[in-house]
């Protein structure tokens, strides 16, 4: 429907945006266990592959993740950073983008942002190219994801927005600088201006064991990052329109 605005996030940096009827998948990473990383939440369903278009932000395997992407609609356009074509399974309308693009695909202006992060396949890779975020608009509808990255002094240049994705958390042991910490993403979401913020990259994957080995720094990125950025977003209530905070559900579709 024209106008509408709806999210369905299925864990970690995985989400389906629906802009005015585009559906538009972000990172997709749908599986239960990745490397030393297992998932904690409900497994996406069916519906997490019926998308229009596909968002990767950077080469990261749980960013850009070949078995997820070969289940996505055949076909459809997928946007990923230059450099890492290579990687998209076949049968996809695959455009290599960097930052400061701009392009109409799928019935969508898209603007790819930058963003500080790590944009290698792996440390020590010769496969690489730029972690990006973008700007997404159909009809009106306007939606921010920036990928992972870390504080950056071009926030407020998006634009304001009808939807924040913001990213908040990690899989330990630490964020480091090249993440958003939920207060971080909190002053973000402030700085550019958005109706609505759901948090994402948090509460879904964590290292096999960890949890018992190092329970305060679980608790800290993993339980904890939801409720720290709702408390955040009201503490940068300046007296104006704060963004209006929804802790998704994994797999549960939320109409804005």
């Amino acid at each position: 429907m024209t106008g509408t605005l709806a999210v369905t996030w299925w864990g970690h940096a995985s989400a389906t945006v629906e802009l005015a009827g585009l559906r538009v998948a972000t990172d997709p990473l749908h599986v239960d266990r990745l490397f030393h990383l297992r998932r904690h939440s409900p497994p996406p369903t069916a519906a997490a592959y019926d998308t229009d278009l596909v968002l990767v932000s950077h080469l990261h395997h749980d960013h850009l993740h070949v078995p997820s992407l070969r289940r996505m609609t055949p076909g459809v356009p997928v946007l990923v950073p230059r450099g890492g074509e290579s990687l998209i399974p076949p049968g996809y309308d695959v455009h290599p983008v960097e930052p400061g693009d701009e392009l109409e695909v799928a019935g969508a202006t898209v603007r790819v942002l930058a963003a500080t992060h790590d944009g290698r396949r792996f440390p020590g890779s010769r496969l690489g190219g730029p972690a990006i975020g973008f700007r997404i608009e159909r009809s009106g509808v306007s939606c921010w994801y920036p990928g992972d990255t870390g504080p950056r002094d071009d926030f407020d240049r998006v634009g304001a927005v009808d939807l924040a994705l913001a990213p908040i958390g990690g899989w330990g042991p630490s964020l480091g600088d090249r993440h958003l910490d939920p207060e971080q993403a909190a002053a973000a979401v402030a700085r550019l201006g958005a109706r609505w913020a759901v948090p994402v990259h948090w509460g879904t994957f964590w290292p096999i064991g960890l949890a018992q080995l190092d329970r305060r720094t679980h608790h800290r990125l993993f339980v904890t990052p939801g409720e720290r950025f709702v408390a955040a977003l009201r503490e940068d209530d300046q007296g104006g329109d704060p963004a209006l905070a929804v802790l998704a559900t994994p797999g549960v579709r939320v109409e804005l």
